[in-house]
């Protein structure tokens, strides 16, 4: 797949009201916690959510089709949102219904545009970027988020560590990555004074070379996923959240940056997934700094290479769209 079908995807998706937001009222009356531990292993899972109890870390999620629409334990809502051809006037809808159930906003700014038709090499990106061409899209983004009463943590081009070519910010070299993001972050705080800015790596052992500095990173951001025939391939048996966090929070603990989980999702059996619900909100002292784990409630947008196509990583069941 190549990455307008991603743009193409995510506008479906934003075109009807910021990430769906008006159709997660409508479908937010699902029950909540686990299957039952007992079901056959290879039963069909039709519900995968995190367990939340007392004692869990803070817990959030992407959610376009509305499955934690009425969930109590829910207090990060995440938008993703590109900085060309976007009304963000929506993001008031975003705001409404965030404060409604008392959530943070996590947006995550992608610097691009998710038309079909753009056309803008990672060079000429960059090279906008570092000229100031790109600074008023970054102002616009962060004026129309400083007119929002939820709080908000800024997340602009993330898994910078990642080599797959998914994004045109990954094939930069780290100091340029870093110019630019310094320099975003100085313009989005002209107009918002009040945001959290996360820096968020994908987890790859290069990391640390994107590091951005201390003084624009609040909050540190990776991507966990698990995915059982994946696991099987390259680890020989079925991983755990804690063994897939593990290597990249190692490399960010470093920093003394709270970490959260921005994006987070598996796919398995029955024993495979309960096992991930059941541990993945739940308070770590090994992971110290771990604060939140934010879901990806859909499907992968991006395939995986080698041929594992694109997991479902949706907590109930549902339509799975191409």
């Amino acid at each position: 797949m190549k990455t307008f079908t991603r743009k193409a995807v995510r506008v479906s998706v934003f075109s009807l009201g910021i990430l769906a937001l008006t159709g997660a009222v409508l479908a937010a009356n699902f029950p909540l916690g686990v299957p039952a531990a007992g079901t056959p292993a290879n039963e069909h899972v039709t519900d995968k959510r995190p367990l939340i109890t007392e004692t869990s870390i803070d817990f959030g999620a992407y959610d376009p089709h509305g499955d934690f629409g009425s969930d109590q334990n829910v207090s990060i809502e995440h938008l993703f949102l590109p900085w060309e051809d976007v009304d963000l006037s929506t993001l008031s809808i975003a705001d409404e219904y965030a404060l409604q159930r008392k959530r943070t906003l996590l947006i995550t700014v992608e610097p691009w545009s998710w038309s079909v038709g753009w056309r803008v090499s990672p060079d000429q990106l960059l090279n906008g970027i570092l000229s100031g061409r790109y600074d008023a899209n970054m102002a616009s983004v962060c004026s129309a988020a400083a007119a929002l009463k939820s709080p908000v943590i800024i997340r602009w081009a993330q898994e910078m560590d990642e080599t797959d070519n998914q994004f045109s910010w990954a094939h930069w070299k780290p100091e340029s990555y870093i110019a630019a993001y310094r320099r975003m972050v100085g313009v989005c705080r002209q107009h918002l004074k009040t945001a959290k800015f996360m820096w968020s790596p994908k987890g790859n052992p290069a990391l640390a070379n994107f590091y951005p500095g201390d003084d624009d990173v609040d909050v540190v951001g990776l991507s966990v996923f698990g995915y059982q025939k994946y696991d099987r391939d390259h680890f020989g048996k079925d991983r755990t959240f804690m063994e897939a966090l593990e290597p990249g929070y190692r490399l960010a603990e470093r920093f003394g940056k709270p970490v959260m989980v921005a994006e987070l999702g598996y796919e398995g059996d029955q024993t495979y997934v309960t096992n991930w619900a059941e541990t993945v909100a739940q308070t770590h002292p090994e992971f110290p700094h771990l604060t939140a784990v934010v879901y990806f409630n859909d499907r992968e947008i991006y395939p995986w290479p080698n041929g594992y196509g694109r997991p479902n990583w949706r907590v109930v069941a549902g339509p799975v769209t191409n």
